[in-house]
């Protein structure tokens, strides 16, 4: 989708703050700090220079919660991921050419280091810092200690009013309070599973995220867990139509699981799959997105070498 308002010029910052990303869609450059991207798809770049890291990777820190959302995918099981590995982990995906890593969970918040590995991330290597959360632990004190330290937040809000409350059994009212703290964070934006109980309150949500200030509204249709069946058939039609008529002036994303009919706009479409994205469990098992079952573990092998593996276990697997 384009915007209708033509934007205002932007300075490019200087080259030495760019970080650069050779692959098949040509040559990336993105500046984390304002989330600039620059894409020179003239160039083309020869496969033996493609970046061997995903553009993004996400990385539970711990499977722990303190909400029981009953569509969340997240393993039940105990798992915490040790801050000496993952900072191991993230020094080699910032060395091959990876942009930006997303810390979740469970909830990152319940990780003793969530603040030590914000900090070693943004001041030790190139990548862009976000982490998802349900926002209610972000209190003045774990504020300060993330400060400057966090490009970009994203904060689930399935539903709104009593819906929200239904769902995470939390007041409503103070989640709403809590996401007016995040200005003095980072940008942020909105993460919202689709499915026909949270589907009726997408305009609500709309008119809230405006309200706050979020940058962008993540629609993720949900997927199908152990637990649930995802998001049925007319839920599905009825979203494709919301889509198509939205207005709105937060900017719309969409999940690449819950793409399908939706009119996307992705100029990097030359990376795809393992090239794109790439999920680190609680457990330090490498997968193709966090709702995969199957992955390599990363203990004594490492990130890229763990890559290779499951781009071979993946390929035989479709044959």
């Amino acid at each position: 989708m384009e915007s209708l308002v033509k934007d205002q010029p932007r300075q490019v910052p200087p080259l030495s703050q760019l970080k650069v990303r050779l692959g098949p869609s040509g040559i990336h450059l993105f500046e984390r700090m304002k989330g600039l991207n620059i894409l020179l798809d003239e160039v083309r770049v020869p496969p033996n220079l493609w970046a061997r890291a995903p553009r993004q990777v996400s990385i539970a820190l711990t499977n722990a919660c303190d909400l029981s959302c009953p569509y969340c995918f997240a393993p039940k099981n105990p798992a915490w991921l040790d801050v000496g590995e993952v900072m191991g982990w993230l020094t080699e995906l910032d060395g091959d050419g990876c942009l930006g890593v997303g810390f979740g969970g469970g909830e990152p918040t319940l990780h003793r280091s969530l603040a030590d590995l914000c900090h070693y991330t943004a001041k030790s290597t190139g990548l862009a810092v976000t982490f998802t959360t349900h926002a209610h632990r972000l209190d003045d004190r774990l504020i300060s200690s993330l400060s400057g330290n966090v490009h970009f937040v994203r904060v689930s809000m399935d539903g709104v009013g009593n819906t929200y409350e239904a769902l995470r059994g939390r007041p409503f009212v103070a989640f709403r309070e809590q996401m007016k703290q995040l200005r003095h964070l980072a940008p942020f934006g909105i993460n919202f599973v689709v499915n026909a109980q949270t589907f009726p309150d997408l305009d609500a949500a709309i008119e809230l995220a405006a309200d706050v200030g979020a940058s962008e509204f993540l629609l993720l249709p949900e997927q199908p867990t152990r637990t649930g069946p995802g998001i049925d058939s007319p839920t599905t039609t009825a979203l494709r139509d919301w889509v198509h008529f939205y207005r709105g002036c937060v900017p719309l994303t969409i999940s690449e699981a819950g793409s399908d009919g939706l009119p996307i706009c992705n100029p990097l479409s030359g990376e795809d799959g393992l090239r794109s994205y790439a999920h680190i469990d609680a457990a330090g098992v490498l997968k193709r997105s966090s709702y995969a079952l199957d992955g390599v573990p990363l203990k004594g092998c490492g990130v890229i070498a763990a890559l290779q593996l499951l781009r071979k276990f993946l390929s035989e697997d479709t044959q």
